[in-house]
């Protein structure tokens, strides 16, 4: 490939990456299992190692969980929490030692189960516990503390009246996840893919007494700043946590070395299938912690621990069909119709083809026995052939030339791997779209999920996302309807009308325009004062953007050159929905400057003065670069104050801070 074509890639990359981040921490909904996912992140990391001029600054190799939902309360983590990067062989695991090696040759190893939950912290004041929060962004998290006090094994109070932060996993058992899809069903609400998005989605929600009957659990299994209570091993940590009352995974294993921990994956691989939790692998941590800042950090992770992911269990099953359906946007992706078969623990009968080349690459024919994978228990994929089995009738694949929905021709975008309808009004697109305008990260309309838009799109009363602002002309009708009663019809209607008061960037972002994730919606509503100013942007301003690549700014002219979506934002609009821009402050004389936080500040919070500092104007970043302008260092700054000194950043203490403003 020439450089033109490198460049074309890893933006591709990018855009998908951060498209799946955004499903797997926002919506706790991944569209992808994990080996694909890791596939592509190192396929990106290789890139960017070989090509560091074509790096973006969104990629997700530079981002800790990036994603982080706005309707709950944020708090600034004191210390940052980190992810791991991940090893899938043998061979991986013995490099990752050898680079501990180089730095000392001193050390040994503890392995822990790596639980399938969403990582959390918890705060203590004097034995009690004041407060809980997601890892979000690894800087900023979600304040969760109402919600985590419903969670059965969480300590309230500690066997100690000790001051302590502790890190561990929250997560809900599989019979639990088995019996809440059940009633789901009977709901008619849509189910949990497996026990991680069901404990994310617990975790979120606003109301704690759903938290609670959702009977999650919690592993603890890291303190901050372990040497302030004299530890100085993970293997003390985790008797010190079992004393103060948390609940540690038993299954984890001192090892004196790379060799013992490699023997010991067959055990954990076989133990896993046993438990009532999910795993996805094993975590390997240097068990003396006096060596960690020796061995070192990157950006995003630690040196001294990984992640080694299970092999995906595989099962073969024989492939009856292949059928297409048609995303939002609308993307034609290939499913796999099976015979049934059992795969971690669920019936599978449906599983994702990917693409064209996908099947093509692995010549996958209606009528093969194929393999079928569920790598991390999420998404079901066909694997491979068994040829041996193969009849001599059976057909190759070839892509359908139209649209399996409105039958309108179909073609590949720019990726040359992905086929799209190019029909603004195909059913499958329409659908799709309806419900992402209406689902929590875009207006976040209450009452109206995928199975209720689904029964009233068939019915006839939604024919677009416009629609929806018309139910209330249908009140009478809507009772009539099963699963909507009185109280349900009023509650929705009543979302409904609120909606239309929802910020700007919602709108953009439930307008669901190609390659225009939440993040990039905002930088639009901060930017223009309402949609029909967006609407009028050229190509070259919106290059300009913060964040915004040739891609993303070819996707909104292109969005907006369409007539009938400019039909259709004049019928929001005519509807009462057409959300302003949020007023800003008057003073931006912080405007063009780009500020580090670091350390503990004594007046703001790192929230409340990020949040200061946006509304005068300029960008907060979490890492130094030569672009930063200044480093707002409070006690006890770390690495991004010693970073700022090699860079020579202007580095202000908290005072200094307050006479800029």
């Amino acid at each position: 490939m020439n450089e033109q074509d490198i460049q074309k890639r890893m933006n591709y990359l990018v855009n998908i990456l951060n498209q799946y981040n955004y499903e797997y921490y926002v919506l706790d909904n991944p569209t992808v299992d994990d080996s694909e996912y890791d596939n592509l992140i190192k396929e990106l990391e290789n890139l960017e190692n070989k090509y560091p001029a074509f790096v973006r600054n969104d990629s997700p190799t530079k981002k800790v969980g990036a994603f982080l939902k706005t309707d709950l309360e944020t708090i600034v983590h004191d210390s940052p929490m980190m992810s791991l990067g991940d090893v899938f062989n043998k061979e991986e695991l013995r490099e990752f030692d050898d680079k501990i090696r180089k730095v000392t040759p001193y050390y040994t190893y503890v392995v822990e189960l790596k639980i399938d939950g969403i990582a959390s912290t918890a705060h203590y004041e004097n034995g009690l516990f004041t407060l809980g929060a997601t890892r979000g962004n690894g800087t900023v998290g979600e304040n969760i503390t109402k919600n985590m006090l419903t969670i059965e094994n969480l300590p309230k109070v500690l066997n100690d009246h000790v001051t302590i932060e502790v890190r561990g996993e929250v997560y809900m058992k599989k019979s639990v996840l088995t019996e809440l899809n059940q009633a789901r069903e009977k709901q008619g609400l849509p189910l949990f893919a497996n026990p991680r998005n069901a404990a994310g989605g617990s975790l979120r929600q606003l109301d704690a007494s759903i938290t609670k009957m959702r009977k999650l659990n919690q592993f603890a299994y890291t303190i901050v700043n372990p040497q302030a209570y004299g530890i100085t091993s993970q293997l003390d940590a985790l008797k010190y946590l079992q004393e103060l009352g948390f609940t540690v995974n038993p299954y984890f294993k001192h090892c004196q070395n790379i060799e013992e921990v490699i023997d010991a994956i067959s055990y954990y691989d076989d133990l896993r299938k046993t438990l009532d939790y999910a795993t996805d692998g094993i975590v390997i941590k240097v068990n003396e912690f006096g060596l960690y800042d020796e061995i070192g950090y990157t950006v995003k992770v630690p040196k001294w621990a990984i992640a080694y992911k299970f092999p995906a269990e595989m099962v073969t099953t024989k492939l009856k069909d292949i059928i297409f359906t048609v995303g939002r946007t609308g993307k034609i992706i290939p499913n796999a119709v099976l015979d049934p078969v059992y795969i971690a623990g669920t019936l599978v009968s449906r599983a994702t083809l990917n693409n064209e080349d996908f099947i093509k690459t692995r010549d996958i024919r209606v009528g093969d026995f194929v393999r079928v994978r569920k790598a991390g228990e999420i998404i079901p994929e066909v694997v491979d052939v068994d040829l041996s089995r193969r009849s001599p009738d059976l057909v190759p694949f070839t892509m359908p030339l139209t649209c399996p929905k409105c039958h309108s021709p179909i073609q590949k975008d720019n990726s040359d791997v992905l086929y799209y309808c190019l029909n603004p009004e195909c059913g499958g697109r329409i659908l799709e779209g309806i419900i992402h305008f209406a689902s929590k990260p875009a207006m976040d309309i209450d009452g109206l999920g995928e199975k209720q838009i689904e029964q009233l799109y068939q019915m006839g009363y939604l024919t677009d996302a416009t629609d929806i602002y018309l139910l209330k002309n249908y009140q009478e009708e809507l009772l009539t309807i099963e699963r909507f009663g009185k109280k349900k019809v009023e509650n929705l209607l009543k979302a409904i009308e609120d909606s239309k008061n929802n910020s700007l960037d919602r709108f953009i972002f439930g307008l669901g325009i190609r390659f225009i994730g939440a993040k990039a919606a905002k930088v639009l509503a901060k930017t223009y004062d309402s949609i029909e100013d967006v609407s009028k942007a050229r190509y070259e301003e919106l290059l300009a953007l913060d964040d915004f690549g040739e891609v993303m700014a070819k996707s909104i002219v292109d969005y907006f050159a369409n007539p009938v979506h400019l039909e259709l934002i004049n019928k929001f609009i005519s509807l009462g929905v057409n959300p302003q821009k949020t007023k800003q402050n008057e003073d931006q004389k912080l405007l063009g400057m780009t500020f580090v936080l670091t350390g503990t500040l004594e007046t703001f919070s790192r929230e409340e003065a990020s949040s200061l500092i946006e509304s005068l104007g300029g960008k907060t970043s979490s890492s130094v670069s030569k672009k930063t302008t200044y480093v707002l260092a409070g006690k006890e700054a770390g690495s991004k104050l010693t970073k700022a000194q090699e860079l020579g950043i202007k580095i202000i203490n908290e005072e200094e801070f307050k006479q800029m403003l």
